[in-house]
């Protein structure tokens, strides 16, 4: 098995963060310090910063109503971050990101494997969202948002066109969206080229998770349903 993919395995961190621990030299394998892609073989005893990983812990696996203002991030150095809000007894870390300025439903788990196949399948699954927007859109808007906005995709560095979209009225302003892409900022993007700003923006479903009447704020389990629905789809 390869390192990264072992130490993901055992809710320390994700295959990313591990590989990172590895390329800044803080993890050895019996002795030896680690090399990115080395392979583990059974018997060996894994270090990080001089400490013996421990074996797996019982998987967690969170839904999290996240207030506005909270960053998704682990970095524990940063005021508002996740971690220290949850403040859940074992070590964690969120499935994705919500802005800052974003409210709604987010995942965290310690199950790194869990967060490589969600995050691998992303675009492929819907997350519905509640927009409200600074003023009344017309049926021009709606056609537009479902058919493809053209936005600046930060990663790719290139004006790219937005995968056709779900729109439901609420009211005058406000409206549900699903989308099967997770670009940065890509709703806020996709009203703002169209000439509206978001005032609001609440994520309520992530593939088969939903908010409900969770209160902001607020975590719970998920249940072996939603768990096995999960796997499913991402599997």
């Amino acid at each position: 098995m390869r390192i990264n993919v072992y130490i993901s395995s055992t809710g320390f961190c994700s295959r990313r963060e591990a590989d990172r621990l590895i390329k800044t030299g803080r993890v050895n394998v019996d002795g030896v310090m680690a090399t990115i892609g080395m392979d583990i073989v059974e018997g060996s005893t894994i270090f990080i910063d001089e400490k013996p990983i421990k074996t797996k812990p019982k998987t967690v696996y969170l839904a999290f109503n996240k207030p506005e203002g909270i960053e998704s991030t682990t970095d524990q150095t940063k005021k508002n971050n996740i971690i220290d809000y949850i403040g859940f007894p074992e070590r964690i870390f969120p499935i994705g990101r919500l802005d800052k300025d974003t409210s709604g439903l987010i995942l965290l788990t310690n199950d790194g494997m869990i967060v490589n196949q969600i995050l691998r399948s992303e675009n492929e699954h819907e997350k519905e969202y509640l927009v409200e927007v600074d003023h009344a859109y017309d049926h021009q808007f709606i056609n537009q948002m479902e058919s493809g906005v053209f936005i600046y995709n930060p990663v790719r560095h290139e004006t790219v066109k937005t995968k056709s979209a779900k729109i439901y009225r609420v009211s005058e302003v406000s409206f549900r969206i699903i989308i099967t892409q997770g670009m940065n900022l890509q709703i806020r993007r996709m009203c703002s080229s169209l000439g509206y700003r978001v005032i609001r923006l609440k994520r309520q479903r992530i593939i088969n998770i939903e908010l409900g009447n969770l209160e902001i704020g607020n975590w719970r389990h998920l249940t072996e349903q939603e768990m096995t629905e999960l796997l499913e789809h991402v599997h």
